[in-house]
């Protein structure tokens, strides 16, 4: 038995892309920073990692609906490896399929759009019930790089 979980907090880099594919999933993709304050990087600064969120189905279009650069979010989800071709190129990356997404602050903190009409956090959706990926990958969208 394995265990595939992933838990981040932080800022969205920039507005979700959405998009249909051509089996009819939507999909959302976008960039979480998450900072580490106590790791520090050669000029002293705290170190930013930047990660590539995947969000679908019900997740896509809540995505679409309220999230925009600068929302502080808590994700859960799982992390997935893969390679694409690209000019004859393989390239290597990763990203983190959402599986549940929350609103973490005031509505002041996410710039305006992101927040819940409370502040606090607010339960995006399904979660565990949300489906995932199709099965079989990004089907005809499969040669297209994820970012």
């Amino acid at each position: 038995m394995g265990v595939n979980k992933v838990i981040l907090v932080g800022n969205v880099g920039r507005d979700p892309e959405v998009r249909t594919l051509s089996s009819g999933t939507r999909l959302a993709k976008f960039s979480l920073a998450t900072t580490d304050h106590r790791s520090k990087d050669q000029d002293g600064n705290p170190r930013t990692e930047w990660h590539n969120i995947i969000a679908w189905a019900y997740l896509a279009d809540f995505c679409e609906k309220h999230i925009r650069k600068g929302t502080q979010l808590y994700i859960e989800g799982s992390i997935r490896y893969d390679t694409y071709e690209k000019d004859g190129v393989k390239k290597y990356f990763t990203e983190i399929n959402a599986r549940e997404i929350q609103f973490v602050g005031s509505r002041q903190s996410g710039g305006g759009s992101g927040g819940n009409e409370g502040g606090g956090q607010q339960n995006s959706g399904p979660g565990p019930t949300d489906q995932g990926p199709p099965q079989g990958g990004y089907g005809n969208d499969a040669n297209e790089p994820p970012f």
